[in-house]
């Protein structure tokens, strides 16, 4: 379980090379950004990296060096994992914009008051953000898309999302 003094900035897509150089898989918008929050830890906080990039940016990715892996096999065993960064390295954001990992736990409620459920995850496969919405009264989870006109209500502070949820969604 990651902790919530830090967020989520990219994951090890696997090695490249021979020689312990791995992929780079960046959730920055600008993925070079990810070498600058460093050190950048695993989601348990077991271990840490410092992260020097060696190639340029394709598709969201870059190919880095990381501290402690020097061969192809040290940086096989690593693809999948995770890599978080200190929430007091991250840039603050404008107050139209959220990482991804303050929307989840949030409570959802339609513009009514009534409660719809919790915010499980956020996804983005291309075309924005989705929140995946799970709650008692939800046959399955809802998939909300994340635009100012479905969800014109963040509230931090108080723990929850208003959503204006067209007819035909629920």
């Amino acid at each position: 379980m990651s902790r919530p003094d830090r967020v989520c900035v990219g994951a090890i897509a696997g090695s490249f090379g021979v020689s312990g150089e791995v992929r780079l898989k960046s959730f920055c918008t600008a993925p070079e950004d990810i070498a600058a929050y460093g050190p950048l830890w695993t989601e348990d906080g077991a271990r840490s990296f410092t992260v020097r990039l060696t190639r340029a940016a394709v598709s969201g990715g870059v190919g880095a060096r990381l501290s402690g892996v020097a061969t192809k096999e040290q940086a096989d065993a690593l693809k999948g994992t995770g890599l978080y960064a200190d929430r007091d390295r991250l840039p603050a954001l404008p107050d139209d914009e959220f990482y991804h990992a303050d929307l989840i736990g949030l409570t959802v409620q339609d513009t009514g008051g009534a409660v719809i459920g919790t915010v499980q995850a956020v996804h983005n496969h291309g075309a924005g953000d989705l929140l995946e919405v799970a709650g008692p009264g939800l046959k399955a989870p809802l998939l909300l898309p994340f635009t100012l006109a479905i969800v014109p209500t963040v509230d931090l502070k108080a723990g929850r999302i208003v959503a204006d949820i067209p007819e035909g969604l629920e």
